[in-house]
C-alpha cells in the first residue's frame, strides 16, 4: 500500500512538471484573451485519461496498477479535470445522465462559490 502511495505520488510530481512546462509553452507561444495554457491542459488531460481507459480493456499492465499510475498519478498531477470528464463518461455510461448533469452543474457551479468564498475569507 506505502509503495502505491508513493509511485503515485511520483507521478502526480511527473503530471505537476509537465503541466507547468505545457503551461510556460502554451502562454509562450499562443498567447490568448483567455486562459488557454488551462484549456489545452484540461482537454489534453482528458484525452490522455480515456486513451488509458479505452487501452486499460485489452493491457494486464494497466489493469493491475498502470491505470492508478498513469490516470489517478500522472493525470491527477497534469489536471484533475480529466478525472472528472472520466466520472462523468462513466455516469453517462451506465445511463445516469441526470447525475452526470447535476455532477457537472454542482461542481462548476460550487467550486466557484467557494472559490469565491475563499477568497473573500482571505481578504
Amino acid at each position: 500500500m506505502l509503495r502505491a502511495f508513493l509511485f503515485v505520488g511520483l507521478r502526480g510530481a511527473t503530471g505537476s512538471m509537465v503541466r507547468y512546462a505545457v503551461g510556460l509553452a502554451v502562454g509562450r507561444y499562443l498567447p490568448a484573451p483567455y486562459p488557454l495554457a488551462t484549456f489545452v491542459i484540461n482537454v489534453v488531460g482528458c484525452l490522455f485519461i480515456g486513451l488509458l481507459s479505452g487501452w486499460s480493456v485489452r493491457n494486464q499492465w494497466l489493469q493491475e496498477g498502470g491505470l492508478l499510475l498513469l490516470a489517478t498519478g500522472f493525470c491527477g498531477g497534469f489536471t484533475t479535470f480529466s478525472a472528472f470528464a472520466l466520472e462523468n463518461i462513466g455516469l453517462l455510461q451506465k445511463g445516469s445522465s441526470s447525475t452526470a448533469i447535476v455532477y457537472t452543474a454542482f461542481s462548476i457551479i460550487i467550486g466557484l462559490l467557494l472559490c469565491k468564498l475563499g477568497i473573500w475569507l482571505a481578504g
